[in-house]
């Protein structure tokens, strides 16, 4: 899909403070993610060079260190392929391939094919449904995309609740962490609308049915919105911390289904709220406050992918004005 260039004064803060903070690969890629889709293409371009000059010998991009993830790095992937097609540089595609080989073939995994989240635990976390299965899309890994979505769903997706919980434990056979995780809910929901976007024209059935997961995702997380357009950290836990991104993750993923059709209109009223609460926690540095922060993600502060989620939200809005 391509987006025309889109920049506003919120844009402009938000994008000049992410560029000033510290990032992990997800957060490299999700902010050339967020550069793309409003346009910025010179900036998606340098930071997905700078994500293939930290690639790993095994094929993970952008990583600070050895350990930092099994799926994670994938985040940057669909940067680095756009980079190859706009630049034309060999080596950005031979860095896509290589993250490629190392999902499809040496990546720790499950009996069934489902990516571990970790390398140095077998944990099936939600948020590789946002990491892995868009770039295996864009990529030309459609089935493999949907494979990794199943695999994931099996194990976290709670279809009385309608939401996913957050680690699943291989070994044990049982979940690690059940609590119905804001910011992994909204891994999911973005995910999943990535992959939609990025499935072949022809893959209709499979498109129809991400699309109806999609709206059970937001139904449920939907019910636990409070009346300010925000969300509990755990969704069903009203004691604990009222965080801002996941309503910028879930009105992203609205505004692109919106735009995409595969999304009745009813959903933009709650999605425009979340755009509204959102607007109101970027101070005047230009940090998006009230976000699930980094580094560790217990508490609200700010992070590099709060930062993006309020970019990729304002280019999705733009998209359906």
């Amino acid at each position: 899909m391509s987006f025309k260039a889109v920049s506003t004064p919120f844009i402009k803060k938000v994008t000049q403070t992410l560029l000033t903070m510290q990032r992990y690969s997800w957060e490299q890629g999700v902010a050339a993610q967020a550069f793309l889709e409003l346009g910025q293409t010179d900036l998606a371009v340098q930071l997905a060079r700078d994500a293939v000059k930290r690639q790993t010998p095994d094929g993970r991009l952008a990583c600070l260190h050895e350990n930092e993830g099994v799926t994670d790095p994938a985040a940057n992937g669909e940067a680095v392929l756009a980079a190859a097609r706009l630049t034309r540089e060999p080596a950005f595609q031979l860095a896509a391939d290589s993250m490629l080989l190392y999902l499809m073939r040496t990546a720790p995994r499950a009996s069934d094919g489902t990516l571990f989240h970790l390398t140095h635990a077998r944990q099936i976390w939600v948020d590789s449904m946002y990491m892995a299965p868009p770039f295996l899309a864009v990529a030309s890994e459609p089935d493999e995309a949907l494979r990794q979505i199943e695999g994931i769903q099996r194990r976290l997706w709670n279809p009385h609740k309608q939401l996913y919980s957050h680690i699943w434990d291989e070994n044990a056979g049982k979940l690690k962490r059940p609590d119905f995780w804001g910011g992994g809910n909204g891994w999911a929901a973005a995910g999943v609308t990535r992959v939609i976007n990025a499935l072949p024209s022809g893959r209709i059935k499979e498109r129809h049915a991400l699309a109806a997961h999609l709206q059970e995702i937001l139904d449920g997380c939907l019910a636990h919105q409070r009346p300010d357009g925000l969300f509990h950290d755990i969704l069903d836990h009203p004691d604990s911390f009222v965080e801002t991104n996941l309503a910028q993750m879930l009105a992203y993923a609205i505004y692109r289904g919106l735009r995409g059709g595969w999304l009745p209109a009813a959903y933009k009223e709650p999605a425009d709220r979340m755009r509204s609460a959102a607007h109101q926690k970027v101070d005047s540095t230009g940090y998006v406050q009230g976000v699930c922060a980094s580094p560790a993600f217990d508490r609200p502060g700010t992070s590099p992918e709060g930062q993006a989620f309020f970019l990729l939200m304002e280019s999705a809005f733009q998209a359906v004005q």
